[in-house]
């Protein structure tokens, strides 16, 4: 019996399409939701991973939303929803890269739906990027 997908991840024509690679709509049919706390750049013993390095520090995040989503039994195509929250001080020109790291750990021919917030600063002054995200795990 073929797999079902229990997760439609998917732009409306009746909405514009993205340009940024990712989708306006996440529709979940069944399957266990999980919700993950906002990752930060640190490495499994506590260090901080890229001192003002914004990429690296998103490439640690990632890692640690993988992390996450396999301890709960899934996989990081799994991820239906991230929300990203990047320091005011990071240069805009480097936000683009963010979907090259993305793109390593997501499935790119439906990618999640997300939210991409720039604030003054977030809980340590040395993390430059902080990203939650929501999965759908089918057993």
């Amino acid at each position: 019996m073929p797999e079902v997908r229990q997760v439609t991840l998917f732009n409306p024509e009746t909405m514009f399409k993205p340009t940024a690679g990712y989708s306006q709509v996440a529709e979940v049919k069944s399957g266990k939701l999980v919700y993950i706390a906002g990752q930060i750049p640190f490495d499994q013993e506590g260090n901080l991973v890229g001192k003002d390095d914004f990429l690296s520090q998103a490439e640690q995040v990632f890692k640690n939303l993988k992390a996450a989503v396999e301890a709960a039994g899934g996989t990081p195509e799994d991820i239906v929803k991230l929300n990203y929250f990047c320091v005011e001080s990071v240069d805009p020109s480097l936000t683009p890269g963010i979907l090259a790291v993305r793109d390593r750990f997501v499935n790119v021919a439906a990618p999640p739906i997300s939210t991409f917030v720039v604030v003054k600063r977030l809980v340590r002054p040395e993390w430059l990027i902080e990203i939650e995200a929501v999965a759908v795990i089918n057993a």
